[in-house]
């Protein structure tokens, strides 16, 4: 299994960005598809993005296409998520998850690990 940490979550005004950054140990990221999710408070938790394994096609939910972009560097074990254009309805804690599939997935039942979250807060 492979270890996740996550890392970039913070305090931004609407319209601001952020880059959160997703370190794998244990074994290497590249045997992985790897996912971004969030949870906002008296939420569930919900897809945000993904990418494969290899290809490095993306996958995104619609209520972040345009604004978000995931992307992965094998050599450095490392998952983005670029965020423009943050709006409120984004402050969540992020959470980055691997999955040992081929594809990107929404779905959370195909990702076998999952890192800790960090918080990310929009303000007006």
């Amino acid at each position: 299994q492979v270890q996740l940490v996550e890392s970039g979550g913070g305090l931004v005004q609407a319209g601001g960005s952020l880059r959160l950054s997703c370190a794998a140990s244990g074994r290497t990221a590249s045997s992985y598809a790897m996912g971004w999710f969030r949870q906002a408070p008296g939420k569930e938790r919900e897809f945000v993005a993904a990418i494969t394994r290899i290809l490095f096609d993306t996958y995104y939910s619609d209520s972040v296409k345009g604004r978000f972009t995931i992307s992965r560097d094998d050599a450095k074990n490392t998952v983005y998520l670029q965020m423009n254009s943050l709006e409120l309805e984004d402050t969540a804690v992020y959470y980055c998850a691997a999955g040992r599939y081929d594809g990107a997935s929404s779905n959370p039942r195909l990702y076998d690990s999952w890192g800790q979250g960090t918080q990310v807060t929009v303000s007006s």
